[in-house]
């Protein structure tokens, strides 16, 4: 299993060779198994549990055992990460790029195969702290990058498109989740202010934002960010750029969809969907829900509550969320302990199955060469599950 690793663990480890003729350094304590699952598993190895089916993967109707395969376990494949979100497949090379918004890094991970570990290596050495990737009809990789507060896409020449960084004379807050509509190559992003912080981004200028009191030293150490990245915050929208001319709308206010966050289409493109995180209720009526939109000359129209995102009597945080081929939207949630991980819903809106994780999942893709296999983000670690069904879209 791959593991990111520091350079002072890296120090530890060429210590401990030079001195293994003499010395034989102490084996790591074994990882206790996890009490979310029923019976208990341990994540380690390569042999995550022993039972099959899955234990950890529940069905709440018949129709979900349908897109399952029973003799396959949940795998965890990557380990030891800051805060990986964005994963997405390229399908031309075979491997999955991720970002770690904590570290400010992207990644290019060569899946494991059935029964072996995978490949781990930096993609961008620096990524201005990184969130959503998709990729465009053309293959070309586009990104969300908090720190310069922008949407970029990289060329096939190895340049960089600027495709947003602001709107109505504003700078943008902080690009979160983004994805694009293969009709008319046009380009959908949210713009939460989730990584205005010192972690993920960079703070707002004294008095702004995340930065109200103006004690946090907002330009110590993020000279490139602070010189050209915006420095206060606008109202949260969900944003479309045309495919042909490069214009920004906001489609969507904080009114329709409070607190974005991710976002996708249906199969067909008829529908839209996002994620709106806000905590409990409004005026506007909005809470942790997925929204649903009709698709009317290219525009989201119709907004209605595709679904409350409750479990056992728990309003769950919804985060990524991708379409299957047969229009069931898998989302990554977060909540109480033994209730997190991926919550999956039908076209109608029922709640029809979950995979209990660990840790609440941030984002999820489909990948593999079917787009059968289901890799989950969980905060510092990642998990993939090999489904019976394929994911919808170019992400």
């Amino acid at each position: 299993m791959p593991t990111l690793t520091g350079r002072r663990t890296f120090l530890a480890a060429g210590l401990s060779m030079v001195a293994a003729s003499t010395v034989k350094a102490a084996s790591a304590p074994p990882e206790p198994p996890s009490t979310v699952s029923s019976p208990p598993r341990s994540w380690s190895g390569r042999a995550p549990t022993a039972f099959l089916p899955d234990p950890d993967v529940i069905s709440l109707d018949p129709s979900f055992k349908d897109l399952l395969f029973p003799n396959t376990p949940i795998q965890r494949v990557l380990t030891g990460g800051g805060w990986l979100e964005g994963p997405t497949w390229l399908g031309e090379a075979r491997i999955l790029l991720l970002s770690d918004t904590i570290r400010s890094q992207q990644y290019r991970l060569i899946p494991p195969a059935e029964s072996g570990e995978g490949s781990l290596s930096v993609f961008r050495q620096e990524s201005y702290h990184s969130n959503g990737n998709t990729l465009d009809t053309q293959g070309r990789i586009i990104t969300c990058e908090h720190d310069m507060r922008r949407v970029i896409r990289w060329e096939h020449d190895g340049s960089c498109s600027v495709i947003a960084d602001s709107f109505n004379g504003k700078p943008l807050n902080s690009p979160n989740d983004v994805i694009v509509n293969p009709l008319d190559n046009s380009i959908w992003f949210t713009d939460p202010a989730y990584g205005d912080t010192l972690i993920e981004g960079h703070p707002d200028s004294p008095g702004n934002g995340a930065n109200p009191t103006g004690k946090l030293r907002w330009t110590l150490g993020t000279e490139v960010p602070v010189q050209f990245a915006g420095h206060a915050r606008q109202a949260v929208h969900i944003f479309r750029v045309d495919g042909q001319n490069g214009q920004i709308k906001a489609v969507l206010s904080p009114e329709d969809v409070p607190s974005p966050n991710g976002l996708c289409f249906s199969p067909d493109q008829k529908i839209f969907y996002a994620t709106g995180t806000v905590s409990g209720s409004s005026q506007s009526g909005a809470q942790r829900v997925i929204y649903a939109f009709d698709m009317v000359d290219g525009l989201p129209r119709n907004r209605r509550v595709f679904c409350s995102f409750m479990l056992e009597n728990h309003n769950m945080i919804p985060d990524g969320i991708r379409a299957d081929v047969f229009g069931n939207l898998w989302c990554g949630a977060s909540g109480p302990f033994g209730l997190a991980g991926v919550l999956c819903y039908n076209p109608a809106g029922k709640l029809i199955g979950r995979i209990r994780l660990p840790f609440g999942c941030s984002n999820l893709t489909f990948g593999g060469p079917k787009r059968n296999e289901l890799y989950m983000c969980c905060g510092s670690q990642m998990f993939r599950l090999l489904l019976e069904t394929q994911g919808a879209g170019l992400s």
